[in-house]
């Protein structure tokens, strides 16, 4: 069976156009998403429609939740050492898409599930029960099991860090997977980032996709943050509004 994970879209809709193509070559069996669909790029609204008219099963990212939950938002910045200044761009932000999307596709968020469980795969955004919390890269096996070992599944996927990796966990043989981003990668590569589990073996799809025509999008598209958007897009990394 062949299983495609796409997470971290952002609100990219040229970098999932070309992601819906390269699923079209690929022809997985299920595609699943893994949150942050809509939040801080051009196109709210288209990506979470293709995502609806497409089917694919999802689970809830930690920008999903701040849409739906604002609370939650404000919960994690209250324990966050980052700048105060982000935090009030970010609620901008948040507050320009949830307008934008209007209550019928929020409604549709408020049903996503933390996590998802296929024949061989599990799927949560960051980790089991938290989409605002993910284990960092450099995490120890030990620490990864225990975090993803609850769930019983022999291949983990999840996202939020919008850094792609692949780790077969020593001693249990799990294969933990961040699928990367794809639209806002922040590995220096600008391509979108997926995953592809083809009967247990898997592997991170990179696409390419026209940054320019994105970068455009978002010079048009008077939501607030559009700028710090298109500085990262450009920088392939994390940057500070």
């Amino acid at each position: 069976m062949r299983i495609a994970v796409v997470s971290d879209i952002h609100g990219n809709w040229t970098a999932l156009e070309a992601v819906v193509g390269d699923l079209r070559t690929m022809a997985p069996d299920v595609v699943l998403h893994g949150g942050d669909l809509a939040d801080s790029g051009s196109s709210p609204v288209e990506v979470v429609d293709c995502v609806r008219d497409l089917g694919w099963r999802g689970v809830l990212g930690n920008t999903d939740e701040m849409l739906i939950r604002p609370e939650s938002l404000e919960r994690f910045a209250s324990q966050s050492k980052a700048p105060p200044a982000l935090w009030e761009r970010v609620r901008e932000i948040a507050s320009a898409a949830r307008a934008a999307l209007g209550e019928e596709r929020l409604e549709w968020m408020r049903r996503l599930p933390l996590a998802v469980t296929l024949p061989g795969i599990a799927l949560v955004h960051a980790q089991p029960g938290d989409c605002w919390r993910a284990p960092a890269a450099d995490a120890a096996d030990a620490e990864l099991e225990k975090i993803y070992g609850p769930l019983g599944a022999p291949v983990v996927a999840y996202g939020h860090t919008h850094l792609p990796s692949i780790r077969r966990l020593a001693g249990t043989g799990r294969i933990v997977v961040n699928t990367g981003s794809v639209g806002l990668p922040y590995d220096g590569d600008p391509r979108a980032s997926y995953l592809l589990l083809d009967d247990g073996e898997a592997s991170i799809r990179r696409v390419a996709y026209d940054v320019e025509r994105e970068l455009q999008r978002l010079g048009a598209c008077g939501l607030p943050g559009a700028e710090w958007t298109a500085r990262t897009l450009r920088a392939s990394a994390p940057t500070l509004p």
